[in-house]
């Protein structure tokens, strides 16, 4: 079996689950090439003396520049505050490496674009980090969209919720800040719940945003820190297919702990997804006798179902942790095969234009088209 060496740049909450799928990936996915975890790049070197040798990285670099330069690096894996994404990966790009990026692509479109045609030109491997796509419910949602089993889609709902800043004791984080961040619960939770409308609904034409800020200091070292970005984000949305959809994002929801929900209600029946019950998916049948409808719940572990079969016996979960490892194995098999891994750059840009359009609906108080 050949190794890929990988480069990762940041060693945070990201990085420890990066770090345990590049770990497992050919513990149980069968395949040509395997990860060599050779070096971790962070800017803090005790913490990045501890994560490398938690997460099981071989070396360590305080520069990622030198690593994106280093010859032996097959792989650039970013995992970095928002704001260095498009940097990292432009530089990556132009030093001929394949990349894998943590969602958001970038803190605005105009970014994006410039890391898009930085891949393109360079003709390398790139992937975005939107992990919900391997979670074997939601991959099995999108076959019965694509088998047409929902009939016409009329309505699409997508919500996103959290509750970790509602206490307004929470110290200020780089999260809280657009110039780091971008944006607050939009980009950093939204951005997930829009990438799977976009993934199973398809493209959205047209939206209506509302951003709300709750708290507009919070404390730092040095005393009080103004909060630049939202707290919680709503935004109405117009499908190229016709349908509606309602979407929410929020780090204020208080008790949803990781509540990453969609809906999907077609003419011939309709899905439901809960991140917090990970393993099922709901499906309702409307082509069925009257008397026997209703929502039934479809446990997504049989081995016929996506990337379940790799795994436990039938019936035994699977966890958030395994989203990270299905995806790896999928950009593996694309470098083994040629193919272009999905999401690719170019749907984190289509991401990034719905949320700048969301930003901009919101200042304005007008529906904005994409």
């Amino acid at each position: 079996m050949a190794t890929v060496n990988v480069g990762m740049l940041g060693y945070g909450f990201m990085g420890k689950a990066h770090s345990n799928a590049f770990r497992q990936v050919r513990h149980f996915f069968p395949g040509k090439l395997a990860p060599r975890m050779r070096v971790i790049c962070g800017t803090h070197h005790q913490k990045l003396q501890q994560a490398a040798l938690q997460y099981g990285w071989e070396e360590t670099e305080t520069d990622w520049r030198k690593v994106v330069e280093r010859k032996d690096i097959d792989i650039i894996d970013i995992c970095t505050p928002n704001h260095l994404h498009a940097e990292q990966a432009i530089a990556a790009a132009a030093a001929g490496k394949h990349i894998i990026c943590e969602k958001p692509l970038a803190n605005s479109a105009s970014e994006a674009r410039q890391v898009v045609q930085a891949v393109e030109c360079a003709g390398v491997k790139h992937m975005v980090m939107f992990n919900y796509r391997r979670v074997p419910a939601i991959a099995y949602a999108r076959q019965f969209v694509e088998a047409g089993r929902l009939g016409r889609i009329h309505r699409y709902r997508g919500a996103y919720l959290q509750d970790w800043i509602v206490d307004p004791a929470l110290p200020l984080s780089w999260r809280m800040q657009k110039q780091y961040a971008g944006s607050g619960a939009l980009g950093d939770i939204g951005s997930h719940a829009v990438d799977l409308a976009l993934y199973l609904n398809g493209g959205i034409e047209s939206v209506a945003g509302l951003l709300t800020t709750f708290i507009q200091e919070r404390q730092t070292e040095s005393g009080p820190g103004e909060v630049t970005v939202d707290d919680d984000a709503a935004f109405l949305a117009r499908f190229r297919n016709g349908s509606v959809g309602v979407f929410e994002a929020s780090r204020f929801a208080t008790g949803r702990r990781n509540a990453n929900t969609f809906e999907i209600h077609g003419r011939d029946g309709s899905l439901r997804f809960d991140l917090e019950r990970l393993n099922e998916l709901e499906w309702y049948d409307r082509t069925g006798s009257p008397e026997d409808r209703g929502f039934r719940t479809i446990r997504v572990l049989e081995k016929t179902h996506p990337y379940a079969g790799a795994w436990w016996p039938v019936g035994h979960i699977l966890g958030w942790e395994h989203t990270f490892v299905h995806a790896v194995h999928d950009f593996l098999t694309c470098l083994e095969t040629g193919a272009m891994p999905a999401p690719g750059f170019q749907d984190g840009l289509a991401v990034q234009v719905v949320l700048e359009a969301v930003q901009e609906s919101a200042r304005s108080g007008a529906w904005r088209t994409i």
